[in-house]
């Protein structure tokens, strides 16, 4: 049974070796979430008998053989975390952020069978199946896996940097609701629709619906609409270094302890 459960370990997490069941079965997971996605968006319109029933039953098959998948993975929990005992481990693993996602993607699909309700509101826990596209995130495509870990690693900086353009969109639609609410108290009839304004327009999008006609607006609209240029440059400074120290981080493994230009990724020589 334990070299049954390291196999099937093997086959089911993500692959760090040239295992062709594992990649086959990797590569099956993918496709079936990109056909319930694909689903979701069928499923938005009115379509045959026939059609709706295909799409039934993909929608069942997917969810049998993600709730066995799922399944399997709590079974090997416990070669994950070692020091814990099978049911602390399978316990722990549970929480976890992917699994998490498996369960809100799988639910819905039982809900719909022990719920008895009206069929238009079990529609909105269908909505949930487009949590399946998150599924991808287990390294099935070692580029996606990079993008999650920079975002994760750069975590604190992006959120301190939003929190300083979400604190200067605040600071600019009060003043922008004082500058206007004379001129246009239809259009600016509280802060908050000065907050649609800055969002639009620190954001560089503009619509175009609500803009100032003062001359002190106009100033402010002036000044904060040069000064967003920056700001929004910060988060995708902080990504793009995050990146970087990513390959230099790969590489650096790739080569062990020799050095090399962390500019142009040469190496140095001793």
């Amino acid at each position: 049974m334990t070299a049954l459960k390291k196999r099937v370990y093997k086959i089911i997490q993500p692959r760090k070796s040239q295992d062709l069941v594992s990649t086959v079965f990797d590569w099956l997971i993918v496709s079936l979430i990109a056909i319930n996605v694909f689903v979701i968006v069928l499923d938005t319109f009115e379509l045959p008998k026939t059609l709706s029933l295909i799409l039934r039953i993909i929608d069942v098959t997917t969810v049998v053989i993600f709730t066995i998948e799922y399944t399997l993975r709590l079974w090997t929990a416990d070669i994950i975390y070692k020091n814990k005992t099978p049911f602390k481990a399978r316990l722990t693993y549970a929480f976890t952020f992917l699994m998490l996602i498996d369960l809100i993607a799988i639910l819905p699909s039982y809900l719909r069978l022990v719920l008895y309700i009206d069929l238009d509101v079990l529609r909105i826990f269908r909505l949930l199946r487009i949590f399946w596209f998150f599924r991808i995130k287990r390294e099935y495509i070692k580029s996606l896996s990079t993008i999650f870990d920079v975002f994760k690693k750069k975590a604190l900086s992006l959120f301190f940097s939003i929190f300083i353009i979400f604190t200067l969109m605040v600071i600019a639609s009060v003043l922008m609701y004082n500058a206007e609410k004379d001129a246009q108290p239809e259009v600016f009839k509280n802060a908050l629709s000065g907050l649609w304004w800055s969002v639009i327009t620190i954001t560089t999008v503009g619509y175009g619906e609500i803009y100032p006609i003062t001359a002190m607006g106009k100033v402010l609209g002036a000044f904060f609409s040069i000064l967003s240029i920056g700001l929004i440059a910060i988060p995708t400074g902080i990504i793009s270094a995050g990146f970087i120290e990513r390959a230099r981080e790969e590489r650096m493994n790739a080569k062990g302890n020799k050095r090399f230009c962390p500019y142009c990724g040469k190496d140095v020589e001793e």
